[in-house]
C-alpha cells in the first residue's frame, strides 16, 4: 500500500486510538442494550440489516450502518471487538481518525449491500448483525500494509505473514459461502467487506498520483 494513503508521522501502538476506542465504546453500550428484551427487540427490528424481502420485518436504509453495531453473543461481540483492536490501531494511527472512520465505515457498509444481494438471491428472511464486515476490510488493509508482519493464528496457533493470513482468510470465507458449511455466519458479507476496503484502497491510490 502506497504510503501517501497514510499521514506520514511515527507509529506508536501503545494504548488505544480515539476512533478505536469509541467504536468499543459504542459497541459495548448497544451490546447492553441488547440484554434488556424490550430494547432487544427494538434493535433487532429497526436496526439490524433485514433483507430487503423479508416476511419477518422491513429494511430501512441506515440498517446498512446500524447493523455493524450489533452483535448475537458476547462471544460474537469479543471476537470482532479483539480484532478491531488487533488490526486497527496501527491503521488508525497511520491514516488519521477520519481517513480511518472513512474507510471502517465504507467496509461495513460494502459489506451489507453484499449480504443483501446475497440474501436477495437466496431468499433468506433472516438479518444480519455484527461488525464483522469492517473487520475483514481491516484485516485487508493491514496486509496490504504490512504485507511480511508475522501474526500468530487463533485457531490454529501458527505464525503466519499478514499477506498469507489475508488471502486464507479470504478463500475460507469463499469455500464457506459457497459450500454452505458454516450456516447462521455472513461469509459473502465478510468478502463484501474485504473488496469495498480494496476498492477504496484503490481510490486513493489513484487519486495520490494526480
Amino acid at each position: 500500500m502506497n504510503q501517501h494513503i497514510y499521514q506520514r508521522r511515527p507509529v506508536n501502538s501503545d494504548g488505544i486510538p480515539g476512533i478505536i476506542f469509541l467504536l468499543l465504546i459504542a459497541n459495548g453500550i448497544v451490546f447492553a442494550a441488547q440484554q434488556f428484551p424490550l430494547f432487544a427487540e427494538l434493535l433487532g427490528r429497526y436496526f439490524a440489516l433485514w433483507p430487503l424481502k423479508s416476511t419477518l420485518a422491513e429494511f430501512y436504509a441506515w440498517q446498512l450502518v446500524t447493523y455493524g453495531f450489533l452483535h448475537g453473543n458476547t462471544m460474537h461481540l469479543v471476537f470482532n471487538m479483539f480484532m478491531l483492536w488487533m488490526f486497527g490501531r496501527e491503521l488508525e494511527l497511520m491514516m488519521g481518525p477520519r481517513r480511518f472512520l472513512t474507510y471502517y465505515m465504507t467496509c461495513v457498509i460494502g459489506a451489507g449491500i453484499v449480504q443483501l444481494i446475497v440474501t436477495g438471491l437466496q431468499g433468506s428472511p433472516y438479518p444480519v448483525v455484527g461488525a464483522s464486515g469492517g473487520v475483514f476490510g481491516l484485516l485487508l488493509a493491514f496486509g496490504m500494509a504490512f504485507p511480511n508482519r508475522m501474526i500468530m493464528l487463533m485457531f490454529p496457533p501458527i505464525p503466519m505473514k499478514a499477506k498469507y493470513m489475508v488471502v486464507l482468510f479470504g478463500c475460507l470465507e469463499l469455500y464457506f459461502g459457497l459450500s454452505g458449511r458454516a450456516p447462521g455466519i455472513a461469509n459473502f458479507a465478510h468478502l463484501g467487506g474485504m473488496l469495498f476496503g480494496f476498492l477504496l484502497i484503490q481510490r486513493w491510490k489513484k487519486a495520490g498520483r494526480r
